[in-house]
Parts: structure tokens; C-alpha cells; sequence
């Protein structure tokens, strides 16, 4: 994708955006089309008669043992979605069998009967349920002072990736989009512009790192808004309430950053995760649902 065509698939976004209250494409995916050339990347775009502008696109991102999904189609265009949508996703889909097929997420805000319509076409199901959770700051003075004896450092660059990659991938083993992570996956997030090691941060045991807490801060809010980034807590130090507790140490770092409400996203179906979030006050904001199927190989 040349940088003309990338500035106007960022456009498309910037559109779909204002008139939904909700960026499309996930971190992922935003990374792969701004980065672009990776392997298994591939981004279909349909333009209008004239060919001059965008009135759709169409990404696909490998994951873990997976494929991302991401569909938009210009607000000004939604009324043809089903003339536009359909060869859309059938193109990405078809890559996707020719790069050797494999499970497909096709992530969906707040969807409705033309998505689900649009998926049954394309041979995809109700899947895998996202809900974002918010709470405001600050912190009770409880939740404060919890945190007390816990001992946690920031990230150092080019020192702690290997670690948290071990700790990241043993936690998030199965999981499509945040395992499986690689050092190139890692040192992509670390230069975007938003990355700040102090709010990312780390707690060891004996010098073992066994959990971490990675905060996030979205300064294209108003006011800024906070987020638990990705948490976890090594399988082996389970057990010991470090998940409650960095997500304390989280919001208190962001308390101390000015900011008044933070997010974060748990699958539907993370009860336990979803039973300490609720008892530190989160609640339900939005769900984001996702169609998924298996592409066979062609």
C-alpha cells in the first residue's frame, strides 16, 4: 500500500470513527496497516465508479493460530452495504484460504441484522463476546493503602522484553490477538507515541518477573481517558490475588497521571477476571461481538 492509498484508507477511518463513536480496527490491525508488508497482512479496498475515493475497505491480519477481520464501509456509502460488503469480505476470506486457511475473527461494535446478515453470507457465526468496563478515579483510600506491600518497577526498554514476552505469551497461551507475541510484535508497540514505561508496570518475585499491569492513556479524548492496556499474571504465581493488585497499582498510576475514568476490555466468558474487576467498580459500557468461522485451505 503506497502512502497516497494509506492516507485515504486513514481518512475512511477517520470518517467511519466520527460517525460511530468507535475507531475501527483494534491496535492489531492499525499497526499491520500502518506498518504494512508484513505476512499475513492484506488490505482489499473498493472504490467508487470513478475510482478516485474509498467507499470501503477490508483488512485481514494473521494472529495467534488465527485471522483478524475488520470490514468498514463509508457512512455516506451504508445505504449499499450489500452490494459493497459481501465481495469485500469474500475477497479477504479468499486470501485467507490460499495462505493456508485457519480460524477467522470478524470483530463487530454493537452489531447489527445487516452485520449478522453480511456474516451468515459469508459463512461465519456469533462467536467470541468483548466488553469494555470503565470506572472513574480516584482510587478509596482502601484500595490505596492495598497496595502498600506491593513492589513494582517501570518497564526498561531493551532490557525486560524478553521477560514479559515469557510472562505475556505463558498467560495468554490460547488466546488469538495477545498470544504468541514476538519481539517484533513487542517493539511495535513500543514506538508508538502513547507508550510511556513508568505506566508500565512490573512485578517481580526473587528477581522472576510474575505479573505485569500496562497502561494505556488516549489523549484524542476529552477528557483523556485511562485503560488497562493488557494485564496478567504468570500461571505459576496464580492464586496469590497479583491480578487485583496490579490492576490497583494501574489505576493508581494513572490517578497520579490526572486522569478520572479508565477501560479496559475482558472476554464475556472471563468470569473470574470479570468477578475482580466488577468488586474494584467497573461496569458494563459497550460489548463489541465477534463472527467467527474456519476458512478451509485452498
Amino acid at each position: 500500500m503506497d502512502a497516497g492509498t494509506l492516507d485515504q484508507v486513514s481518512a475512511l477511518i477517520a470518517d467511519a470513527w466520527r460517525a460511530d463513536g468507535a475507531r475501527p480496527l483494534n491496535d492489531h490491525l492499525w499497526l499491520d496497516l500502518r506498518d504494512g508488508g508484513r505476512s499475513g497482512f492484506a488490505g482489499v479496498i473498493a472504490r467508487d465508479h470513478d475510482h478516485e475515493h474509498i467507499i470501503g475497505y477490508c483488512q485481514i491480519s494473521r494472529g495467534n493460530e488465527s485471522w483478524s477481520l475488520d470490514l468498514i464501509v463509508h457512512p455516506h456509502h451504508r445505504y449499499d452495504s450489500m452490494e459493497i460488503a459481501p465481495e469485500l469480505i469474500d475477497t479477504a476470506l479468499d486470501i485467507v484460504a490460499h495462505e493456508g486457511g485457519g480460524h477467522v475473527h470478524w470483530w463487530v461494535f454493537e452489531p447489527n441484522n445487516i452485520h449478522r446478515q453480511l456474516a451468515t453470507t459469508a459463512g461465519l457465526k456469533a462467536g467470541r463476546k468483548l466488553l469494555q468496563l470503565r470506572r472513574q478515579l480516584p482510587l478509596s483510600q482502601d484500595e490505596v493503602s492495598s497496595l502498600t506491600d506491593l513492589t513494582t518497577t517501570p518497564f526498561v526498554v531493551g532490557k525486560d522484553e524478553q521477560d514479559w514476552l515469557r510472562v505475556n505469551n505463558a498467560a495468554f497461551n490460547h488466546h488469538p490477538e495477545q498470544g504468541g507475541w514476538t519481539t517484533e510484535t513487542v517493539q511495535s508497540r513500543l514506538s508508538e507515541d502513547w507508550f510511556d514505561a513508568a505506566g508500565f508496570l512490573m512485578h517481580r518475585t526473587d528477581s522472576t518477573l510474575d505479573a505485569f499491569c500496562w497502561t494505556k492513556i488516549h489523549r484524542d479524548t476529552t477528557p483523556p481517558m485511562g485503560e488497562i492496556y493488557v494485564i496478567a499474571v504468570h500461571p505459576d504465581a496464580g492464586g496469590k490475588g497479583l491480578g487485583r493488585l496490579m490492576t490497583l497499582a494501574g489505576l493508581h498510576h494513572m490517578q497520579l497521571q490526572g486522569i478520572s475514568e479508565v477501560m479496559l476490555y475482558v472476554d464475556s466468558d472471563n468470569h473470574a477476571a470479570i468477578s475482580v474487576y466488577t468488586s474494584l467498580g467497573f461496569i458494563p459500557h459497550h460489548s463489541e461481538h465477534a463472527f467467527v468461522g474456519d476458512i478451509a485451505a485452498r
